[in-house]
């Protein structure tokens, strides 16, 4: 029988608790579901014992950054953040970063959850490399370090040969967690494990960590929100600026205004966006030909799929789903 992959998490004050049970959570239940322990995980501190966590619930490191050694198959690096006036900081904490330094050329792999890119950065592991981290520190990560090329958008990045791995943030540290699954005992188990946790879907790491009514903040108007949820209720109806302006009881070019103003979009760039999300749901998890899910998703026709695939995410539907389909179970 093998030995164990050996999973160490470092934590350290103030830790987000789910980057780091989250992980611990998928690896226990892929031993279940192989009927081995095919995972070992240990939590390494400054020094052994307990650590509260930014939750307020307290964790015990297993062992110091001193006691860890070399030892160390997959070295998972959570994160933590400061709230300031500005919004969100990561934490940089340098114990964490001199010990992921020393640690990671000798571990078989290294990945990131959420805000724990910007350890990684600060030890000089993602320079010359893309990485993502939590949408809202993105612009810090670029900022400090402009070697790395910073991509908020996707769920997980894989880098180097798949030695270094960086993920997005709060709950795709579980999506993070099962593709490493994936890729130790299989895309059976890795799916196996998403279903025991009652995960609508094991996401692929190219997707976007946000859907369309969530890409943007609220707006200052209450009745422009209402709107946004309206239309993704309603997406294979009829939804130009005419019919959008005279729900919301305003001239058309006076809606296309305070609209575009409020969301960043057009009203036409918005629902397309919104439908786009809509058959990649179907290309994800249907056979569906295209022509079904051009209708369901309020696109028409095939050809308008491919053309807002096109604008939307530079590639066509078919390639996407090659991609992104999942297999069931």
């Amino acid at each position: 029988m093998p030995l164990p992959h050996r999973v160490v998490v470092a934590v350290f004050p103030d830790v987000d608790l789910l980057d780091v049970t989250g992980p611990a959570e998928v690896f226990t239940l892929a031993n279940r579901t192989v009927g081995r322990a095919a995972y070992q995980v240990r939590l390494a501190g400054a020094a052994a014992g307990e650590v509260r966590t930014s939750a307020g619930v307290r964790l015990l490191a297993d062992l110091s950054f001193d006691e860890a050694g070399g030892n160390v198959d997959t070295l998972l690096v959570p994160g933590a953040v400061d709230l300031t006036d500005d919004g969100p900081l990561a934490r940089i904490d340098p114990d964490v970063v001199a010990w992921v330094k020393e640690t990671a050329p000798h571990a078989r792999r290294v990945a990131s959850v959420c805000v724990g890119a910007h350890v990684l950065a600060a030890a000089g592991l993602l320079d010359g490399r893309t990485a993502t981290t939590h949408w809202s520190t993105a612009a810090q990560l670029a900022a400090e370090h402009p070697s790395v090329t910073v991509d908020p958008d996707p769920i997980f990045v894989r880098a180097d040969r798949g030695r270094l791995w960086t993920g997005a943030g709060i709950s795709a540290c579980l999506d993070l967690a099962l593709a490493l699954v994936a890729e130790d005992l299989g895309e059976d188990t890795a799916l196996s494990v998403a279903r025991q946790l009652v995960m609508y879907l094991k996401r692929q790491g190219g997707q976007s960590q946000f859907s369309v009514p969530l890409s943007r903040p609220a707006s200052a108007r209450r009745d422009i929100d209402d709107l946004r949820l309206w239309i993704a209720d309603h997406l294979d109806e009829e939804l130009s600026a005419e019919v959008l302006a005279a729900r919301m009881c305003l001239s058309e070019r006076h809606f296309a205004r305070v609209f575009t103003q409020e969301t960043g979009a057009s009203p036409a760039a918005y629902v397309e966006a919104a439908r786009v999300e809509v058959a990649r749901r179907l290309l994800e998890t249907t056979d569906d030909p295209l022509q079904r899910i051009a209708a369901a998703a309020g696109l028409g026709s095939a050809e308008t799929l491919h053309r807002a695939f096109r604008r939307q995410l530079a590639t066509t539907p078919a390639a996407y789903r090659r991609r992104f389909r999942t297999r069931a179970t």
